[in-house]
């Protein structure tokens, strides 16, 4: 068994048992009720170099003290220091670790230190593994979609257990590919299910109704750490995060028109909050373009991968018919980002990763009687590149002429798994090369799919897997993950799709060209 094996089993039990390791103490001893708590965990998350975010929240004013070393035991220390978190962060903290070395077990502790009396909160324990700088195997998983449709933290199946079969794969990193939280979908006591079997729900206050206020979204994250599988998970997996819809509302764009629950008619209000809430939970690195509120970003993880996280949400026009000319979705500023470092990447792969599916129709309701409103960038023209998707072809057309390979797309959004298969010779527009798409989740929400293909850039679809009705329940175990595995010595990539038990129900292997 590795060190990295046997520190995670030790920090597990020294969690479990409520124990301070070895030359860990409180800077003023103080009994428990007097100390801060740290009230939803830990969480790591944007692994760059010798970097790393950590991430936790505390119940008082207080700085954040984080603790890192490579043995388990924590003979030699390292400590980083937070700013004050305080009511403006909802008391959540990050800080970035440096100095790491490269591909090594790094294992972690977090304290809070109350502001005014310097007493120390009890420790909560992660752990990580840094950045490779050689070639090595790698895995990754990733999905999308956690508590929606009202389907939130069941305690008569264990909560959200397909955090648990994506923590037992052991994977380097997560990522999530949006709709972190569902601030549109309240969570009430019990639903009735197929069959008339009955879901039963945990319940928060700030899950009884819609987000609106910056607190009410804040309290959907609070409610998503509540759960055990959620919080064991974070501890052990650092993560990605991206973000889709219904961080703020269902399809929103500029020209939302909100419905009777909302009270705020303001969507631009709305998406203000609800940015400053997802950006005080994600364990993400905040950015000094856009004042620090910028999502997408590039992460290299050594020589053999670079993720792109794509931002699919904050630069759109409003949703409409989707036809004619081009018409932002990623925005000029993202898509000219995204050519460029792509072709700037010498990683052998280069993955994607999009909060929405390329060539899947995603309806969005009607702009008049008999035309269709599109969410995505698919417009349900099969002919040649029209509104949102010109982009697209833009991009493809770019990577083409560039000779840019071995790149593919990772999403969900659409609440099943799939597996596309993007080819010249079946598409309207031809000018790229050919690549994947694969789509997973939900994690931890209502089931859907599958949706109708759009043959503009030739997709087709070499496996699915949906429910037969719409909006099942997670007792169905229409609930999916995908899975990444790259070998380190041939360089091919595998994508695993896996179900809520991690079964897997589809594999696929790629070979760099």
């Amino acid at each position: 068994m590795s060190e990295f094996d046997l520190g995670r089993r030790r920090v597990i039990q020294a969690v479990g048992a409520g124990l301070l390791l070895p030359g860990l103490a409180p800077a003023v001893i103080a009994s428990v009720k007097d100390r801060p708590q740290l009230t939803d965990g830990v969480q790591s998350g944007d692994l760059l170099g010798d970097r790393a975010i950590i991430w936790s929240r505390c119940d008082r004013p207080a700085r954040m003290v984080v603790e890192w070393d490579t043995r388990s035991l924590f003979t030699q220390p390292r400590r980083f220091v937070s700013p004050l978190a305080d009511a403006r962060t909802d008391f959540t903290a990050r800080v970035e670790l440096s100095g790491l070395p490269a591909d090594q077990a790094i294992f972690y502790r977090v304290q809070f230190e109350d502001a005014q009396s310097g007493v120390a909160s009890e420790p909560w324990f992660g752990h990580l593994r840094s950045v490779p700088q050689a070639r090595r195997d790698i895995r990754f998983v990733w999905s999308g979609d956690t508590v929606g449709q009202g389907f939130g933290i069941n305690p008569d199946i264990g909560g959200m257990r397909i955090y648990e079969a994506m923590r037992r794969r052991l994977p380097d990193f997560f990522i999530h590919s949006g709709d972190t939280i569902y601030a549109d979908n309240p969570v009430p006591p019990q639903l009735i299910t197929e069959g008339g079997r009955v879901w039963r729900n945990v319940t928060t206050e700030a899950k009884s109704k819609v987000a609106q206020t910056l607190d009410e979204y804040r309290g959907n994250y609070r409610y998503n750490l509540m759960d055990e599988n959620i919080r064991r998970f974070n501890a052990e997996v650092p993560q990605i995060w991206q973000w889709d819809d219904h961080e703020v509302v269902n399809n929103w764009s500029p020209g939302k028109q909100l419905d009777g629950r909302y009270q705020d008619k303001d969507i631009h209000s709305l998406v203000d909050r609800a940015r400053q809430a997802w950006l005080e939970n994600a364990p993400m690195r905040l950015q000094s373009a856009e004042e620090g509120r910028r999502i997408y970003r590039k992460l290299a993880y050594g020589p053999m991968l670079d993720v792109f996280v794509l931002d699919m949400r904050s630069y759109r026009g409003a949703n409409d018919d989707n036809l004619g000319e081009m018409k932002p979705f990623l925005g000029r500023e993202q898509l000219d980002w995204l050519k460029r470092e792509m072709q700037a990447s010498t990683a052998q792969w280069k993955v994607i990763a999009a909060d929405m599916p390329i060539g899947l129709g995603v309806p969005d309701g009607e702009v008049s009687p008999g035309v269709a409103r599109w969410e995505a960038v698919a417009n349900g023209d099969p002919g040649p590149a029209q509104g949102r998707e010109l982009e697209i072809a833009e991009l493809l057309g770019f990577l083409r002429a560039q000779q840019v390979r071995n790149f593919l797309f990772l999403t969900a959004d659409v609440h099943y798994c799939a597996a596309h298969h993007y080819h010249p010779d079946r598409a309207a527009f031809q000018e790229f090369e050919p690549f994947w798409e694969f789509v997973a989740g939900p994690l931890n929400a209502g089931s859907f799919g599958p949706n109708p293909l759009d043959k503009t850039f030739g997709p087709q679809v070499i496996f699915e897997k949906a429910p037969a009705v719409q909006n099942t329940s997670p007792f169905a175990g229409f609930q999916f993950f995908g899975e990444v595995n790259i070998d380190g010595q041939s360089g091919a990539l595998s994508v695993v799709l896996r179900d809520l038990d991690g079964v897997s129900v589809f594999e696929q292997r790629l070979e760099p060209v």
